[in-house]
């Protein structure tokens, strides 16, 4: 019987991919931020916090699950899953990070627009490509226990 620490990761998963499909399904759309309201930006940018929060944790929980032991919470856990090989652009998921940290703390628009463009020309996709690679480790045994 497979325990459930043993899933976690996959359980996660699957919230971060539901996330992800959702906030690339404005990202992707024929619409720019441009095109949308005040209100669709306030709901993309939350989109894109619950997203990265479910990405860097879906990433901790994966790594703990190969056997590693590391200092926890975003900046452990994104160094590590650079160092596996889980991400490639460490640099770029660090800013991601500082965005989300900043949209959290923030409401002035002058702040707030140039990181949302960042979701559209950066983060979105680097969490869809983060998508599709967990994805496919979900579905290898060697990860899911399948």
């Amino acid at each position: 019987m497979i325990q459930q620490a043993d899933i976690r990761w996959i359980q996660r998963y699957d919230n971060f991919h539901k996330a992800c499909t959702r906030l690339c399904a404005v990202t992707e759309s024929d619409r720019s931020m441009d095109d949308l309201s005040e209100l669709e930006i306030e709901g993309l940018v939350q989109r894109f916090e619950y997203t990265f929060e479910l990405a860097w944790k879906v990433l901790q929980d994966l790594l703990i699950y190969k056997g590693y032991e590391f200092m926890l919470g975003p900046n452990g856990t994104m160094k590590m899953a650079f160092e596996d090989g889980l991400i490639s652009d460490h640099d770029g998921w660090r800013r991601m990070a500082k965005s989300r940290n900043t949209l959290s703390h923030v409401y002035d628009e002058e702040e707030v627009l140039p990181i949302v463009q960042l979701i559209f020309t950066n983060y979105a996709p680097m969490l869809k490509t983060l998508d599709e690679s967990l994805g496919k480790l979900k579905n290898n045994p060697e990860y899911s226990n399948a």
